[in-house]
């Protein structure tokens, strides 16, 4: 176990990991890794010295002392007795140093910081020192910059032979006190934990002084100045979400993605200048953008003030021409040596399985979309284009952007210590990248569907005319299934304004949908002499029109997506078999389930499935079981009110009552992308096991 100094040191390297990667400039989403070494006794009793390094596919920003791996820094520094050693080689040898099993699988960086002289030790990708490191003239500025205090070393992908050059170059110059590393990063130390930090600030900082000097004396307009004019806010978010659908559709041929669009303000600068057809094309602004991003975004040739049925087939030109162009990448740099440090070559096929469409997508005058398997990681791509951009803005200023060239870039890519990275992700759940809009969501069955599919990974478009509701139920998914899971959204089912507004702000959230839940309800219980033509006209509005003009919007942009959808009806067994005293209710609920059925007929040529699901009286946690039904159910029983869940529980097959996770079980059945895939225009009936034509 390790000695308070160790304790003490690794609760400091997890602090200054943490500050560092709060700000995105400093260190981007999952790059970067810090050490810190310290005195420890080993297994046997004896004094050792452990090195303790962030462990693979961790984030500087989250991590926790069980996110560093420790390992003997003996044992690490006799492979600087060797010349060349491969990744696999490197792997296998560190799984013998460990000073504590079951830590992470070290980084591929380990030795990088093990080889140091150094105490305590920083690599990021800050924006600011990337300015030199990805420019043509970058080197030069940087020594202009920093003096004889740097070490400047040319491109090598991460690994043995990188680390043992650093390593030799810092030996070689003990007075240097910062690394650079071209088109990849900055390494900075220090004795101490705070001069460790204040190094790699200070370093930052004069960097980026230096650099935005020169932007200013230049008065260049950024990236060359503006090619077109961007929409207004309005008009941007309208033309995104039509085109939103379509987008998702086409980049979703291998895998289905989930979208995010954002205008911000970088983006629209740069995604409408002049330079971004060249700047586009050039490649990425660090090799450890490449996994989320890809070599290249996707520029869009559309000029804002266009047609959006025009952006729409430049979109399908733009996806297809980049789908050719990244094929054509894979084929051209699969057959190389991904490992140059090993003894012998190893290759690798370029990987068939391989999404060849783009993560990031631009679309001049409007903004910026990004794709990933969730919305999580869409979010990343996003925020590493950020980083990218920004770069490109310096890096311009200092001779001119540069990045590496494609086989560089698939060597990183497909290298397989980042397609392991890739690999301890666990199996994806049944609703992984699909988007579920329940209405009434935020009912006692609407809850229960929007948990259970998020419980399977489904992203959530909560919607309902209980705005505060539907926020509390989306507030509690993404506590309990993961961030930017779900949205709450405020939907009027019989307003067609109200319904088109969601349907569109559900695109600009996800892309699109693939699952509708038509749930929106209401109870209405009065003999017919009694029902006012309001309450027949509101259960009509709400259970035959309100379902009606939700599943037209949900046809449509399934429509425009092309990758089908499933449509689940919530209706009643008061379909099949009328209630006493609910002539408008049982009407408008046997006119939901007809519709159901027309558009099953109807959606079979889209892919689009429709199927309905009826329950039987559903009490507990319901809300639209007022207390006069209850006092006129109960009537007809002969008991209180507080006693009819007893009486409906007796009436079951099973003696219980129906609840809303048996509704929403159903609903997952019917939703379900493999269980029910060859079932279309059918019903299940939920009812306890009771038929429904047993007294009610």
């Amino acid at each position: 176990m390790t000695n308070n100094f160790g304790a003490t040191t690794l609760a400091q390297l997890v602090a200054r990991s943490r500050r560092l990667g709060a700000d995105r400039t400093v260190c981007i989403w999952g790059g970067g890794n810090t050490s810190a070494k310290s005195d420890a006794i080993d297994f046997r009793g004896r004094p050792a010295r452990i090195l303790w390094v962030k462990g693979s596919g961790s984030d500087l920003a989250t991590v926790s002392e069980a996110s560093f791996t420790g390992l003997y820094l003996h044992d690490v520094l006799l492979l600087l007795e060797r010349e060349s050693m491969s990744d696999s080689e490197m792997v296998e040898y560190l799984a013998h140093c460990f000073y504590e099993p079951g830590r992470p699988r070290p980084s591929i960086e380990t030795l990088l910081h093990g080889f140091l002289p150094f105490t305590h030790v920083d690599h990021t990708h800050a924006d600011a020192t990337n300015y030199f490191a990805c420019a043509a003239g970058g080197e030069t500025l940087a020594r202009d910059c920093f003096g004889d205090r740097l070490i400047w070393i040319p491109y090598r992908r991460p690994g043995f032979g990188l680390a043992r050059e650093v390593a030799l170059a810092v030996r070689a110059r003990p007075e240097a006190e910062l690394v650079m590393l071209a088109k990849h990063g900055l390494i900075t130390w220090g004795e101490t934990d705070e001069e460790c930090y204040a190094a790699t600030q200070t370093t930052i900082a004069q960097a980026r002084d230096y650099v935005e000097t020169r932007i200013a004396r230049a008065a260049r307009s950024y990236f060359g100045g503006p090619r077109v004019t961007s929409l207004s806010h309005e008009e941007r978010h309208g033309v995104a979400a039509q085109v939103a659908p379509v987008l998702r559709g086409l980049v979703s041929g291998e895998k289905r993605q989930i979208l995010r669009f954002e205008d911000s303000e970088d983006v629209l600068t740069f995604a409408s200048s002049q330079d971004a057809p060249r700047l586009t094309g050039t490649g990425a602004a660090c090799p450890d953008h490449l996994v989320h991003t890809k070599p290249w975004p996707l520029l869009v040739e559309w000029t804002p003030g266009q047609e959006v049925a025009t952006l729409a087939e430049s979109l399908r030109a733009g996806v297809a021409g980049y789908v050719e162009k990244y094929r054509h990448y894979l084929q051209a740099n699969a057959p190389q040596n991904l490992d140059p440090d090993a003894s012998t070559p190893v290759y690798r096929a370029a990987d068939a399985a391989s999404d060849a469409h783009p993560r990031v997508i631009l679309l001049p005058g409007v903004g910026m979309f990004t794709t990933g398997k969730d919305a999580v990681m869409a979010d990343v791509s996003a925020q590493l284009y950020h980083r990218a951009i920004a770069v490109m803005r310096g890096a311009e200023a200092c001779g001119g952007f540069i990045s590496l060239s494609d086989a560089e870039s698939y060597a990183v890519e497909y290298w397989p210590l980042e397609q392991y990275k890739l690999q301890l992700a666990p199996p994806e759940r049944e609703f992984a990248r699909h988007v579920a809009l329940v209405t009434g969501a935020a009912g006692g069955i609407g809850s229960a569907i929007c948990r259970r599919m998020a419980q399977d990974s489904a992203h959530i478009v909560a919607t309902d005319i209980d705005l505060d509701g539907a926020e509390q139920l989306a507030a509690y998914v993404n506590q309990q299934y993961g961030s930017a899971r779900a949205i709450a959204l405020k939907m009027d089912v019989t307003s067609e304004e109200s319904v088109g507004a969601a349907f569109e702000q559900a695109a600009l959230a996800f892309g699109g949908i693939d699952i509708l839940v038509n749930n929106a309800g209401l109870a209405s219980s009065a003999p017919i002499t009694g029902t006012s033509l309001a309450e027949w006209n509101k259960n009509l509005n709400v259970l035959a029109t309100g379902y009606f003009l939700v599943a037209r919007e949900g046809f449509r942009l399934m429509q425009a997506q092309g990758r089908g959808g499933n449509l689940v009806f919530v209706a009643s067994k008061n379909a099949l078999v009328a209630g006493k005293n609910a002539a408008a209710y049982s009407t408008a609920k046997a006119a939901e389930a007809h519709l159901a059925r027309c558009l099953a007929e109807e959606g079979g040529q889209w892919g689009i499935r429709v199927n309905t699901v009826n329950p039987d009286a559903v009490l507990a946690g319901s809300r639209i079981w007022d207390s006069a039904w209850r006092q006129e159910r109960a009537a007809t029983y002969g008991v209180a009110p507080d006693q009819l869940e007893e009486v409906y529980r007796k009436r079951t097959t099973l003696g219980v009552n129906i609840l809303p996770e048996d509704i929403a079980e159903a609903v997952a059945f019917f939703a379900s992308p493999v269980r029910s895939i060859k079932s279309t225009g059918n019903m299940l009936n939920v009812d306890g096991g009771v038929a429904a034509a047993y007294p009610r």
